[in-house]
């Protein structure tokens, strides 16, 4: 009897535990959400529909205040309307314009104009300069001008979006800046319609794709039809403390006799240990291996090219083929190509960093 008695008992106890544990944990899941919905600025893809299309530069009147008074948190805080929801709520890290966007997406977006033009957002402020919103059918975006590029932690909690700002290398081991040349006006060597800006895309869409699925944290200058400046280019590979730079370019000559793979550096920036002479020759070797093409050697970037003169880590260009070249036209305009081309260049990344840590 005694026996049942206190089997019965432990049997209750385990019970009334059982639902006390799961009090806490419905509670703390209601009232906290850690990890909203992050995107890198490569990740996020505009729409071609009106409605959803990414937003224009707010109107000057859509300023979002902003509380410098108080900084006893590590925090930036943003917030909310009380019946936003954690998953109605998406960070999207502009790093080549330097703005986080927080977009809510919800019916009431309209609404919630109001509230953001009388709640400031407060604080530890120091690495946001301004603020505006702009809103859609159903989505308000709020952008932040930052200082610099940074990557984010993010915690949602009564009714407040906690953002922490962490410099790229706290954040990732490996870090490289892969730059399509030209883009917008820029069209790079054009031949019968086909033009550079394209192809140099299509590779560092290819080349992304890889990369991926790796554990090197990736940032591309552009990943659309844009041109950024080339200080601009640079100086991300700065902003984040990259490892290295890769720009990729498209060849043209006068001559339509010449084709190959060739990579530029400036050779007179000198790095210890693995630099831009070693970087542009591990990207031309890697890169003709996989395409089985024709090496032209490592040449030297001339005056005007400004990204590789001013950047400040191992920097060099990959020139994919000549476009003016009609063999290797075809070649340039095949996927499958453009896929050994990126193969390559993903080898060179991952070899570079064996030869780091030997």
């Amino acid at each position: 009897m005694q026996q049942n008695s206190l089997m019965k008992s432990t049997l209750v106890y385990c019970i009334l535990f059982v639902a006390a544990a799961m009090s806490v944990m419905l509670y703390y899941a209601a009232s906290r959400t850690v990890g909203v919905a992050d995107l890198a600025q490569d990740e996020v893809i505009p729409s071609t529909q009106e409605e959803e299309a990414a937003p224009a530069v707010p109107a000057q009147g859509n300023e979002i205040v902003i509380d410098r008074t108080g900084t006893n948190t590590s925090y930036f805080c943003v917030p909310m309307p009380e019946n936003v929801k954690a998953e109605e709520v998406v960070l999207e890290n502009h790093y080549m314009d330097k703005e986080l966007w927080v977009g809510i997406r919800s019916e009431q977006a309209q609404a919630y104009e109001a509230f953001y033009e009388t709640n400031a957002v407060y604080g530890n402020c120091n690495n946001v300069t301004d603020g505006r919103f702009e809103t859609e059918e159903e989505r308000i975006c709020l952008r932040f001008a930052l200082t610099g590029v940074y990557e984010y932690r993010s915690i949602f909690e009564n009714h407040t979006l906690y953002v922490e700002f962490v410099p790229s290398k706290e954040m990732y081991e490996k870090v490289i800046v892969i730059d399509p040349a030209y883009g917008g006006e820029e069209r790079g060597v054009t031949v019968d319609r086909v033009m550079s800006k394209d192809i140099t895309l299509e590779v560092a869409k290819a080349l992304k794709a890889m990369l991926d699925e790796s554990d090197i944290k990736v940032y591309y200058t552009r990943m659309d039809d844009s041109n950024p400046l080339a200080v601009e280019r640079a100086g991300l590979a700065t902003e984040t403390k990259a490892d290295m730079l890769i720009r990729i370019e498209v060849s043209g000559d006068d001559s339509s006799k010449l084709y190959g793979t060739s990579a530029v550096c400036n050779s007179k920036y000198y790095i210890p240990g693995f630099g831009n002479v070693e970087l542009a020759d591990l990207l031309e070797h890697e890169v003709v291996t996989s395409i089985s093409g024709k090496a032209i050697g490592l040449l030297e970037a001339d005056a005007a090219d400004e990204v590789l003169n001013s950047a400040t880590v191992p920097a060099a260009s990959i020139r994919v083929g000549y476009l003016t070249n009609s063999q290797e036209a075809i070649l340039l305009q095949r996927e499958d190509y453009i896929k050994r081309i990126a193969e390559g260049i993903y080898n060179a990344v991952v070899k570079a960093y064996e030869q780091h840590e030997k």
